[in-house]
This record gives structure tokens, C-alpha cells and sequence, in this order.
């Protein structure tokens, strides 16, 4: 008998008395920060995947890296294992779950908003198929998070972290990280 919560639903095979507590469970990590992105919390980035109960009932949270190799990944579980721990679960597994793999299509509406408001440019839609890498700066207009322009620049395609790229304004000329469109 396996309970599951993934993806914001109740998936349940039986109702148990777990059942409560797997909502605990799931209101605990979905409140754990990124390590990188302090101001979004797991659930808001998209990497938080599934919250559920194995059979012999210790709780199993499954995170997706937003890249591989993703440094960030180590401190998330130890933040999720952390957390739950002192929420009172005692056997916590955190598992990394690579398909489907992440797009910046998973962070929330909460999540694009809360990157503009901490100067963060916030991503397009992800492209669709394969996409060629590039030698030169984007032509895709990226928008200012601080004066909402979109006469921006690429300064480097290597940002704060590996997952942004730091752009300049031509208006406000302030510079500023871009989440990259993965």
C-alpha cells in the first residue's frame, strides 16, 4: 500500500491514516529554500517532484536538478532531510529523479515574480527540440527586472551560478543575472 502526493496531487491507492501526515510532510519540504535562489523555495523552482511513503513508511521526497551536475543538489537534500527530520519524520530519503528532465517551465507564477522583485530576470519559455549553441550574444529580448526595459545586453554568459547568465541594461545601465532558458 503506497501513498504518493506528486506534482500538487493527492494520488492515493488507499486512504491510510498516514494520510494527514503525508500532507505535513509535503507542506514541510515545499517550504524548503535553493540554496542559490534564496527568495524561492523548492516547490516554486519546480525541483520538488513527488512527496510519498514507501511501503515500509519512510517518507521518499524526490527532487529533479535543475542541470546536470547541479552544485546545489548536496545542500537541497540536507535542507529537505533537515527540515522533515525536526518536523518530527525520522526515516527521510531524498531521491534525485532525472526524467522528465527540469525546464524553467516549472517555476510557479510565485516564483517568476519573487526572481524580479530580488533584481533576477526571471526565464522565458524554454525552447521546444534541440538548440544549437551559440558563439555570440542571444537575440532574445530579456527584460530588466529593475526598470523593465528590454534594450539589454548580454555581459557574460556566466553569471552568479552556473543555471544564469549576467546581462546590462542600455537604459538604467545597471547589470543583472538572467535565469537561463533551459
Amino acid at each position: 500500500m503506497r501513498t504518493r502526493w506528486g506534482s500538487g496531487e493527492v494520488m492515493a491507492a488507499t486512504v491510510r491514516e498516514s494520510d494527514l501526515t503525508l500532507a505535513e510532510a509535503r507542506s514541510v519540504a515545499e517550504r524548503v529554500t535553493d540554496p542559490e535562489l534564496p527568495m524561492l523555495t523548492l516547490a516554486d523552482l519546480g525541483v520538488l517532484r513527488a512527496v510519498e511513503f514507501d511501503d515500509s513508511g519512510a517518507l521518499i521526497v524526490s527532487i529533479t536538478p535543475t542541470y546536470s551536475g547541479c552544485p546545489a543538489m548536496a545542500a537541497m537534500r540536507d535542507d529537505l532531510v533537515r527540515e522533515l527530520r525536526s518536523a518530527g519524520f525520522e526515516r527521510v530519503e531524498v531521491r534525485v529523479q532525472l526524467r522528465p528532465p527540469w525546464t524553467t517551465d516549472w517555476i510557479s507564477a510565485r516564483g517568476r515574480d519573487a526572481l524580479s522583485r530580488h533584481g533576477i530576470s526571471p526565464p522565458g519559455r524554454a525552447p521546444a527540440g534541440p538548440v544549437a549553441l551559440s558563439l555570440g550574444p542571444t537575440r532574445r529580448a530579456v527584460t530588466c527586472p529593475l526598470c523593465g526595459s528590454t534594450d539589454t545586453e548580454v555581459a557574460s554568459e556566466f553569471g552568479s551560478t552556473a543555471c544564469k547568465a549576467l546581462y546590462r541594461c542600455r537604459s538604467c545601465l545597471e547589470p543583472f543575472d538572467h535565469v537561463k532558458e533551459i
